[in-house]
């Protein structure tokens, strides 16, 4: 038999390259360390190299949603636009990537099957499913939040005759639908930016509705030169402001509660919020929008009152406004013409709660009191988010223990960052993080930097593992639980707490205490020398 060729020997190795990857790449060079990225797709980008579906673009402002750790890069790059696309976001990591000569220490085209630890080498060996294997010191997994889609649970799909498509993982050639009849499963935030655009195309387009969500208006439009200039002149102030926030974007903090303020009051302030556009202007106007139902209930109808304002037909304006949740306990949409579209002849919305859909079929799908006839389908049915990525891997850890069964009843961390039993293994933006609550850009490159230091006192004190410890990682999902369970976010069978997938635990994963908090707690972590963890 042949020989089994010898694993590649690094210091690091981190699966993914998206900004997660990109950044913790650069970060190790700067450390001297050897390190590799293992990317499941053709190029870097992460969530903006797969999510390619029409309309798609980031609902954080572009200047905002940006690096900051290279001053000369956020000098030197120019954005066309208050909220970027897809493909403008896309060109910026292809141009950080050529930019710190990344790709040369990345493998394109290759997806992690399995990460082990061994324990009598302290490594992480790591299998590829073109059988290339990595033992390593250290494993970051830079998977991202939203990376694993997820497929609707409906009889038949593999039946339909006509082109299917999951927003998820949209043809990079893009797609014709001119003269088309077009489905569309879902109305979360990829089907909230997509199906303005392909109603711009089709002859027609149903929207198959579980559950109605709130959204509001974007107001993008391009941003100015001297715009840009006039931020990029204060930057470092800004991005510190920005570390320091509660979201990861410097903004006033509400210093009223909704309930202490007058109807007419309350409406002035909602009104502006909405003419602003964006996320926070409503979620983000009172202190107690997040913590009070009353309080929450008076900014829900505002956005509901604006639906029957902007929709024609009463009866669409009722299906399409939000009543089972509280406004931003599922993550709340920015839109660009979303409500409006439904005024269009030849744009249909069929409610799955009233008529459930029971099958689809070779020319279309099928629901409890009609039959649809597409050409095409179109899932935008969302993704296995937080832990999907990580529970795709066979990760184990101390006594071969499998981290999908550590997580069976729900992720547990420390930190977000690190798992008990697990020793060497960090995650960016894990479950217990801020993450998906934020300004991802701002999580991404304080994990980055957390790990990297890290990794660097390991270095410089001949140290080679760090693990928490079972009662810090105990404390950590306690508190996590703890402040999640003290505002509304648990109300809502959204995926923030696993409840769009069938069978995952009912847990609500990310940490609401906030990114400035956060970051303080850390680092006064690291600064004790670890504490809650065990450094060998």
């Amino acid at each position: 038999m042949p020989d089994t060729p010898r694993p590649e020997q690094l210091d690091v190795v981190i699966v993914g390259a998206g900004f997660s990857g990109m950044y913790m790449l650069y970060r190790l060079r700067e450390l001297g360390m050897s390190a590799r990225v293992i990317e499941a797709g053709s190029g870097v980008g992460g969530t903006w190299y797969w999510n390619r579906y029409p309309g798609a673009r980031c609902d954080v402002e572009s200047m905002d949603y940006s690096y900051s750790f290279s001053p000369e890069l956020e000098q030197e790059w120019e954005w066309t636009e208050r909220y970027p696309a897809q493909p403008e976001i896309l060109r910026y990591a292809e141009h950080v990537a050529d930019r710190f000569d990344l790709r040369r220490d990345m493998v394109f085209e290759t997806r992690v099957s399995s990460a082990h630890y061994d324990e009598a080498a302290d490594r992480w060996l790591v299998r590829t499913d073109t059988g290339h294997a990595i033992s390593a010191r250290f494993c970051v997994m830079a998977t991202g939040c939203l990376s694993v889609p997820k497929w609707p649970e409906v009889d038949g799909v593999e039946e339909f005759a006509g082109r299917t498509f999951h927003t998820g993982r949209w043809p990079h050639e893009g797609v014709d639908f001119t003269g088309r009849r077009v489905g569309v499963i879902g109305t979360g935030s990829s089907a909230i930016q997509s199906i303005p655009q392909i109603a711009a195309q089709a002859s027609a387009v149903t929207v198959f509705q579980r559950t109605a969500n709130f959204s509001m208006p974007a107001h993008n439009r391009p941003l100015s030169k001297e715009e840009q200039a006039d931020l990029k002149a204060r930057y470092r102030e800004y991005r510190q402001a920005a570390r320091e926030s509660f979201v990861g974007v410097p903004r006033p903090l509400p210093t009223r509660n909704a309930l202490d303020v007058s109807h007419e009051e309350r409406v002035q302030t909602y009104s502006a919020g909405w003419d602003y556009g964006g996320l926070f202007g409503l979620t983000g106007a009172y202190l107690d929008t997040r913590l009070s139902e009353e309080a929450n209930e008076t900014a829900a109808e505002f956005v509901r009152s604006k639906i029957r304002e902007i929709v024609s037909d009463p009866e669409v304006a009722r299906r399409l406004s939000p009543y089972d949740h509280p406004l931003g306990t599922k993550r709340p949409c920015v839109d660009t013409g979303y409500y409006k579209i439904y005024n269009e002849p030849h744009v249909d919305l069929v409610d799955v709660r009233a008529t459930p859909i029971t099958k689809v079929t070779p020319t279309g799908v099928q629901t409890s009191d009609a039959t649809y006839e597409f050409d095409d389908l179109v899932f935008a049915t969302g993704f296995d988010a937080m832990t999907g990525a990580l529970n795709a891997i066979d990760i184990r850890g101390r006594d071969g223990a499998a981290l999908k069964e550590k997580w069976a009843e729900g992720p547990r961390t420390y930190l977000g960052v690190s798992v008990a039993g697990f020793p060497n293994l960090f995650m960016i933006t894990g479950p217990g993080s801020p993450s998906v609550l934020s300004n991802m850009m701002v999580s991404i490159e304080q994990h980055v930097e957390w790990v990297s230091d890290c990794l660097g006192h390991l270095k410089s004190n001949g140290l080679s593992t760090i693990e928490p410890t079972d009662e810090a990682e105990n404390a950590w999902v306690e508190h996590v639980n703890e402040v999640g369970a003290a505002t509304l976010y648990p109300k809502a069978n959204s995926w923030y707490m696993g409840a769009n997938v069938p069978g995952k635990p009912r847990v609500f994963m990310p940490y609401v205490g906030g990114v400035g908090p956060y970051r303080e707690h850390c680092t006064r972590i690291a600064a004790e020398g670890y504490t809650g963890f065990v450094l060998a």
